[in-house]
């Protein structure tokens, strides 16, 4: 190449953006509300039962029972967020309580299935607490039990409700960035808080359980484009307090897009969580040093929009799963966190533990 054409070009080095300001679209990050919420019942008083009833106090829900085997955590639960529900150690009672519409099932997978399969079976609409389920045959049967009866069956991704990650979806969805070619997380965090807790016990903790909600972020992204093949491994960091592997890493196709995810668990200073997603007209980032707190742009060919984000991940993220399901069932809609297309996220999570169990590539079905 001669002097004159590398000096032009400059190899690449140096970005041809322009950097001028461009008005930033005008996409909601906040989720919608509910004009006339139907009465909930929540089973399940447990740790995570807090973000769940904090959230529809905020949104003025009508929780008007918590089940809980230990009486007394339900009664902890009613005390501090909802005095006026009814509090019970038998989950069935809410299942056949006629008044109650909606159920909110929180408790974990394998105890959790008979309760969905239960309230669907009695008329009840279910936003079901994130891992689904553990087998995906029996997410379809439960999907298909609730569309035989026409009821609306979510699942608590509560990600997909965060305010950078809605931006980027609706930015998405909007065709801002024109086809899809990657999208990339790359996320480094300190997750040593685990290590003295029933967590330090999850071989696959960043995949199978803080993981779950990038891939289901993933699928939100691809709107329909299936996964086609799954690459991932996991390995110990140097010094790590905990007994799972805090380091992970996926490399994934999906048609022409390329999905890439990078996870350091072990970073004590210096925390960041990144976010890009590339298609052929422009460019969508998000980054910040926590989960809580991130912002976000659009990059075109007309410039850069940085627009303003109210609101953050544990608070606008646990009322978006709930309030979704709800405006869902007034409008008579499938919600966008519903169950079925869950099983695509669930299906690719599954996917990346097995490549890292056996080291190979791992393929997907056309409807997985």
């Amino acid at each position: 190449m001669s002097e004159e054409s590398s000096n032009s070009s400059n190899y690449g080095l140096t970005s041809k953006e322009t950097s001028a300001t461009i008005a930033a679209p005008d996409l909601s990050c906040l989720p919608a509300r509910p004009t006339n919420p139907p009465p909930i019942g929540l089973i399940g008083a447990g740790g995570i039962s807090e973000y769940h009833l904090r959230a529809y106090k905020t949104l003025r829900l009508d929780v008007r029972a918590i089940a809980n085997r230990t009486l007394s955590k339900a009664e902890a639960r009613r005390d501090e967020f909802f005095p006026d529900a009814r509090v019970t150690d038998d989950w069935r009672e809410l299942v056949s309580d006629p008044e109650l519409q909606v159920l909110d099932i929180t408790p974990h997978p394998e105890v959790r299935l008979p309760m969905i399969e239960a309230a669907l079976n009695a008329g009840k609409h279910v936003l079901s607490q994130k891992p689904f389920v553990e087998n995906i045959a029996d997410g379809e049967r439960l999907c298909a039990l609730a569309e035989s009866k026409n009821l609306k069956l979510a699942v608590n991704q509560n990600g997909r409700f965060a305010p950078h990650f809605s931006w980027l979806r609706q930015a998405i969805t909007a065709g801002l960035i024109g086809e899809l070619a990657s999208i990339e997380f790359s996320l480094n965090w300190d997750h040593s808080w685990t290590a003295d807790t029933p967590f330090d016990q999850i071989h696959h903790l960043l995949l199978a359980d803080f993981g779950i909600h990038w891939f289901d972020i993933a699928v939100a992204f691809l709107g329909g484009q299936p996964v086609d093949r799954v690459y991932a491994s996991v390995s110990r960091a140097a010094h790590q307090p905990g007994t799972p592997p805090y380091l992970a890493q996926v490399v994934a196709e999906a048609g022409p897009v390329q999905i890439r995810m990078a996870m350091n668990a072990n970073v004590r200073h210096g925390q960041q969580d990144r976010t890009m997603v590339c298609g052929h007209l422009g460019t969508l980032k998000a980054w910040g040093p926590e989960l809580n707190d991130q912002r976000v742009s659009l990059h075109t060919k007309d410039g850069v929009a940085i627009p303003e984000l109210a609101g953050c991940w544990f608070e606008n993220g646990f009322q978006g799963s709930m309030a979704e399901l709800l405006c869902a069932i007034e409008e008579d809609r499938v919600p966008v966190n519903n169950a079925r297309e869950n099983l695509r996220s669930l299906a690719f999570c599954q996917a990346a533990v097995r490549s890292a169990d056996t080291g190979k590539v791992v393929k997907l079905s056309a409807n997985g």
